[in-house]
């Protein structure tokens, strides 16, 4: 399931109205033995930071364990956190060196070393799970310690990795608690992060505040209880009966649309969002999109804005490109190519594939998350019309679905993505790079060199162009077919505040933000 800044994105934080703004100055009047309850519809894939790239296990890594870096609430640029000082050796980009924190503890009161960093970031490219986030470090050649000091050596210049070493990749473990070449499955998690993980199941995550702490959150938070619902109508169901506090990813399109920021019974923040959802295509040859002709034909069909206007209401905007709006480099790729859903566009390209019509595939994709059902049965519906595709739409459950599809045994999919950093580099690799995490078998030599070549500037303005060019070329490829961009929606009770810092943009969901008032 993560964004950067010069500023890249134009508004990290813009509130429905000025109504909204008064609540959040607000003095906090802490009480620290009350929990506070968040729900969310997004599920955890794995405890273990080398077995999970996903929103929902990202955000308990935000809290449970710490990176050597992290980002400030609405932050540019990466800043220490379990490391006292960081930065690039000489001017190749091609070493990066930290220095940790003196007295950082793991929960058993072993100290922090260079050694458990290394071992960290070595566990997870030896794992290399299949839903894992190894593919986010695919520049890191090596990684030395001595002592407190951990150095880096990359494979290529790349500006962007202290950016990846913020995320959830860089979740730094105890290498007394973590198997070298397994994943953990214990149901524990041992990190030094704001929070402890005191108790874990599918439907709950119980947080205290880790008193041994020490980095970047300046605030000690709250006592949480994270609230996992298999969808959003069972979201909405609790937070209508308050037997939550917070809520946030994702109510009902129809509640959203709805909702008031004047409502005296609870407190609305809608904010900018980086988080995308895409229709990933299987390129592989025994797929029915092998042939990119096929895939051009089906992105000629798509009709984003009535996609956005009847399953969600407006409450996400048509997105036309790899890269969202409000950041670095971002294009109207497809838009350029398609203006208009084309028929006839798609017809003349599946004749020149000289495939038979209609094309038949199967769509699938993860049932109880937000509106994907919804979604799916628009999509089916738009595809059909045209009498070029046939379209099986299939439901899976969260973990079987990126099983099946990091397998490659979906024709296409329904896959949502939030920024890892705030940068344009977590849309290119990760998305459309040689062995990215879609695992929907892309490659281009091209589109591998442009990220390669974005990835050389320190100054990130500079890499635009690269940015713009790697956006043609899926518009050309369609590997994927961007659909839209949410907009962030967070909704708490009256007595709870610092809500508007949980999800910015940057990757960090920080519940200890989280406060009585």
């Amino acid at each position: 399931m993560r964004s950067v800044r010069l500023r890249i994105l134009a508004s990290l934080l813009v509130l429905a109205s000025a109504a909204i703004g008064g609540w959040q100055l607000l003095p906090a009047q802490r009480d620290e033995n009350r929990t506070i309850t968040v729900g969310t519809t997004d599920s955890v894939t794995s405890l273990d930071p080398a077995g999970a790239y996903d929103a929902g296990s990202w955000a308990l890594f935000s809290n449970v364990f710490q990176s050597l870096l992290t980002f400030e609430p609405g932050g540019a640029a990466p800043v220490p956190d379990a490391a006292r000082s960081c930065g690039f050796v000489g001017n190749a980009l091609t070493v990066y060196r930290c220095t940790l924190r003196q007295g950082l503890k793991f929960p058993s009161g072993r100290e922090v070393t260079g050694k458990d960093v290394k071992y960290s970031f070595d566990r997870v490219k030896r794992i290399n799970a299949d839903v894992g986030p190894a593919a986010l470090l695919d520049t890191l050649q090596s990684v030395s310690a001595d002592g407190l000091t951990v150095s880096f050596r990359l494979s290529s210049p790349d500006a962007t990795f202290p950016f990846k070493v913020a995320t959830g990749a860089g979740s730094i473990v105890d290498r007394t608690k973590y198997a070298t070449n397994r994943l953990r499955a214990d149901g524990g998690a041992d990190g030094t992060g704001p929070y402890s993980l005191t108790s874990y199941s599918a439907e709950q995550a119980r947080l205290t505040p880790n008193g041994d702490y020490q980095g970047a959150a300046q605030d000690g938070g709250s006592p949480v209880l994270m609230r996992y619902y298999k969808d959003s109508a069972a979201l909405q169901k609790a937070w209508q009966a308050r037997r939550v506090d917070v809520v946030t990813r994702a109510l009902p399109p129809a509640t959203l649309a709805a909702l008031s920021p004047s409502d005296p019974d609870q407190r609305v923040l809608e904010a900018d969002s980086t988080e995308t959802r895409d229709l990933a295509l299987n390129v592989r040859v025994n797929s029915p999109f092998h042939d990119r002709r096929v895939r051009q034909a089906l992105a000629a069909l798509v009709n984003r804005e009535k996609l956005v206007a009847d399953v969600y209401r407006g409450t996400t905007d048509p997105l036309y490109s790899l890269i969202p709006a409000g950041i670095t480099g971002h294009t109207t790729s497809f838009f350029d190519v398609n203006p208009q859903p084309d028929p006839q566009r798609a017809r003349r390209l599946l004749d020149e594939a000289g495939v038979g019509m209609p094309v038949r595939f199967t769509y699938g994709y993860a049932e109880g998350r937000g509106s994907a059902a919804a979604e799916a049965a628009e999509l089916k519906e738009q595809l059909e019309a045209s009498g070029l595709f046939y379209v099986t739409t299939k439901a899976y459950e969260w973990t079987a679905f990126q099983k099946r599809y990091a397998e490659g045994k979906l024709d296409a999919y329904g896959v949502g993505w939030v920024a890892d950093y705030p940068d344009p580099d977590t849309f290119g690799g990760p998305l459309v790079g040689t062995g990215g995490s879609l695992n929907n078998g892309y490659s281009s030599e091209q589109a591998d060199r442009l990220i390669k070549d974005s990835q050389r500037y320190e100054d990130r303005s500079r890499a635009a162009p690269d940015f713009k060019e790697l956006q043609e070329v899926v518009a050309q490829d369609v590997p994927m077919i961007p659909l839209w961009q949410r907009k962030e929606y967070v909704l708490s009770t009256e007595e709870v505040g610092g809500a508007q810092y949980l999800s910015d943009g940057t990757g960090v969901f920080r519940l200890w933000r989280l406060d009585w008032i």
